[in-house]
């Protein structure tokens, strides 16, 4: 059967069901006050009537706390907080995000699910934020291989690109860390690829004792032997090498192959993101690398997982001042 056939993809109650299991392993949890499993169920209440719903609409999965005598529902406290969206609907978008390779605009979201654009925009991003972990990467344990290598992409706000310039100097720079053991990756915004910005970044995302594999890129020279790490293997990309004549072992292949899907989907399906928003984007990508099939993760359950972190990742429209 269709994964979009299950019931929690169409009725209400049942998406509601579905995420309580997913979030409340131990039972419900009041957002009010913290206590976990000391709160009942309240069955048959209703929205107040308006011309749309003269009756007006049935509260799925609405629950009362023992403890505060306050209500609240699954979506408190989470990605799915104040959206006027029916939950399945939340649902589908996760499954069809998480299962689409390189990714799903916003647009077809918003002819498929049958909502606004302006609506599908702004669920896009709550979901990537589920996505997004923010914690360091950890790579490289027990002198395990991570490659490391940087891309452009875009425009960098600001910069003008001179006149017959060469490079990516004009474009937004993002950093790629692939762990070759536990098959994952790690991508990173960056505003330059100067050597004292990329090597702290580079020592919080990777034991000393790893064997990092880079192109030839200055910014990485002299990070070998113990001085940064325990060892350095790169090779010359510019004179066509792309695997070490002597060693098979080091090239940063795998990185070069995360680029080629995260390029196809910023340029084929997304075509345009703002600085503001490249980490989202980026960790979308991270995510789909990290719990592929290749990782023992098919679609079902990498939607399971993202869902997992849709708690306390709530996103509005609130700009800073």
């Amino acid at each position: 059967m269709s994964v979009l056939s299950a019931p929690y993809m169409h009725d209400e109650a049942a998406a509601f069901a579905h995420v309580e299991a997913m979030l409340w392993a131990d039972g419900p949890v009041c957002p009010h006050c913290g206590v976990v499993d000391s709160a009942y169920k309240l069955e048959g209440v209703r929205t107040k009537a308006s011309k749309k719903n003269p009756e007006g609409k049935e509260r799925h999965g609405l629950w009362k706390c023992r403890e505060c005598r306050k209500q609240f529902t699954v979506r408190k406290g989470t990605i799915f907080e104040e959206s006027h969206l029916p939950l399945h609907l939340w649902l589908q978008a996760i499954h069809l995000m998480v299962s689409s390779k390189k990714g799903i605009s916003s647009h077809q979201l918003h002819r498929v699910l049958g909502i606004t654009y302006k609506s599908a925009w702004f669920l896009t991003h709550r979901i990537r934020e589920c996505m997004r972990d923010g914690a360091l990467a950890g790579f490289g344990g027990n002198g395990g291989i991570v490659e490391v290598d940087e891309t452009f992409i875009g425009k960098e706000p600001g910069v003008k690109k001179a006149k017959n310039a060469r490079g990516g100097s004009h474009k937004m720079k993002m950093v790629t860390l692939v762990d070759r053991t536990t098959k994952k990756a790690k991508s990173i915004v960056v505003d330059d690829l100067k050597k004292s910005t990329l090597i702290p970044m580079l020592q919080e995302n990777i034991a000393r004792e790893a064997y990092v594999m880079t192109d030839e890129a200055k910014q990485y020279q002299g990070i070998g032997a113990g001085k940064v790490f325990d060892a350095h293997g790169w090779t010359q990309h510019g004179a066509g090498q792309y695997v070490d004549y002597e060693d098979s072992e080091i090239h940063t292949n795998t990185v070069e192959g995360f680029y080629s899907i995260f390029k196809r989907g910023m340029k084929g399906v997304y075509q345009h993101c703002g600085k503001q928003h490249l980490h989202r984007y980026a960790a979308e990508f991270d995510f789909r690398y990290n719990n592929r099939v290749a990782n023992g993760v098919d679609d079902v359950e990498r939607g399971a997982r993202a869902l997992t972190g849709a708690v306390g990742k709530r996103l509005t429209y609130d700009q800073p001042n």
